[in-house]
């Protein structure tokens, strides 16, 4: 080997570091940039400098001991420097005017030591990641542009990431990105956790897009694949960050749980080829068992902090499969009564088409159809394919194969996914070759 292809091996194995310690550590520096600054895309600006002079150095000076440390000093300078030259600037020498944290919340005070302002970012990292994981999924921006701007600053993700795991041209994604960091700096939204009556509805928000990201990767709703691990892995990391920092919410708990159970069936959940292979017919003996004891241990914790929420409530029923060593093991009824508490608190009907799926295990094809029969007329279901799968399911299941093979063809036009297609066509076939 030359000493060229040496000193290419070399950076390229410097590049990997880097990639992998920004992955890690990029949350703490925006965060914590971010309460410096009072601007995400600043923020984020800054601390990416920081990864550029990290490819820059350390090709020369080595990989240092702490890498993330190093980053988050680098990052922190860089604020420091903009901060002075945005006072000078302003012919405002000695004096800078960004909020500090928790001890400033009954007022304002202006330092005039840029030392100071170093200690003081030192404190309150972890709280600092909190706060950016409600920033990004404020409520004041669309629900993709939220998936997206929580997947760049929390997960660490490049543009073009992001874009591949949710299908898009990478230009739509940097759209919803900067349209999301501008709306934030025009709508002023406050570095900060909040509290009292606003904090339930923005905690749900986080939810929500953690949920939204989950789901995205457990079933793609378009594409080639069956599912997307990237980012259920992903999704699920920033669960377990979330926990961490609000020990005490019982939903984030509930959340954790349901992704921790429904993950550990993801290497069951496709064929040799990728093909899907649908729930009860999945080798039990391929589910993680480590994953299933800690989602088990996030729901009991869920349900210590106070009644179940709707996260939990999916995660009792996920733990009814997950417990069942076959699937004629499975508790429907309970199943059944689970998915009836959960309609109580979320009027959904694709709620109502899982509890029409439970109803049919628990009591019979035809207890299920008639449920599912009274959602034909629901606008958000027009174009759902799951509500002629499920349909169409249960009309077999009742021996009425001409019906159930025209329910799986609709269901196959409707989906976006080739795999799943695929799989409803084949049902579809099935139910034809029984007719007669």
């Amino acid at each position: 080997m030359s000493s060229g292809d040496s000193a290419d091996n070399s950076a390229h194995d410097i590049g990997r570091t880097v990639e992998a310690v920004w992955r890690m550590e990029s949350a703490r520096i925006v965060g914590l940039l971010s309460r410096m600054l009072r601007d995400v895309g600043i923020a984020e600006e800054l601390a990416q400098d920081a990864m550029l002079r990290a490819l820059e150095a350390w090709p020369t000076d080595g990989v240092p001991d702490k890498p993330g440390a190093w980053l988050m000093q680098v990052a922190k300078h860089r604020a420091l420097d903009h901060l002075r030259h945005m006072n000078m600037h302003a012919g405002k020498e000695g004096e800078l005017s960004w909020e500090l944290d928790e001890q400033l919340r009954d007022g304002q005070r202006q330092p005039d030591e840029l030392a100071e302002i170093a200690q003081l970012a030192e404190d309150g990292i972890d709280d600092d990641v909190l706060r950016l994981m409600f920033v990004a999924c404020h409520p004041v921006l669309p629900g993709e542009a939220r998936a997206a701007l929580t997947l760049k600053l929390l997960g660490g993700l490049s543009t073009a990431e992001i874009a591949r795991a949710f299908l898009v041209p990478e230009a739509t994604v940097a759209q919803r990105i900067v349209r999301a960091k501008r709306t934030l700096a025009e709508a002023k939204v406050p570095f900060e956790v909040p509290r009292g009556e606003e904090r339930k509805p923005r905690l749900a928000s986080v939810l929500q897009v953690i949920y939204l990201i989950y789901n995205e990767g457990y079933s793609a709703s378009a594409g080639a694949d069956w599912l997307r691990p990237g980012l259920c892995r992903e999704a699920l990391r920033l669960g377990r960050v979330l926990a961490e920092l609000a020990p005490q919410e019982g939903e984030v708990h509930g959340l954790v749980a349901l992704m921790e159970i429904q993950s550990s069936r993801e290497r069951a959940r496709t064929g040799p080829n990728g093909e899907p292979v649908l729930l009860l017919d999945q080798d039990r003996s391929r589910w993680d068992r480590l994953l299933i004891r800690r989602g088990l241990a996030a729901l009991e914790r869920a349900g210590r902090l106070g009644s179940l929420g709707p996260y939990a409530l999916q995660a009792a029923i996920a733990a009814c499969h997950a417990r069942a060593l076959s699937p004629e093991a499975t508790d429907w009824p309970r199943i059944a009564a689970l998915y009836d508490a959960l309609a109580q608190l979320l009027r959904s009907p694709v709620v109502e088409l899982n509890r029409a799926v439970a109803l049919g295990m628990a009591y019979g094809p035809a207890e299920g159809l008639a449920l599912a029969d009274q959602l034909l007329d629901e606008a958000l279901l027009r174009n759902y394919h799951l509500l002629p799968s499920v349909r169409g399911d249960l009309l077999a299941k009742l021996g009425r194969h001409e019906e159930a093979r025209a329910e799986f063809e609709r269901a196959a036009n409707l989906t976006r996914n080739e795999r799943e297609r695929t799989l409803l066509l084949a049902r579809a076939r099935d139910e034809g070759g029984r007719i007669g």
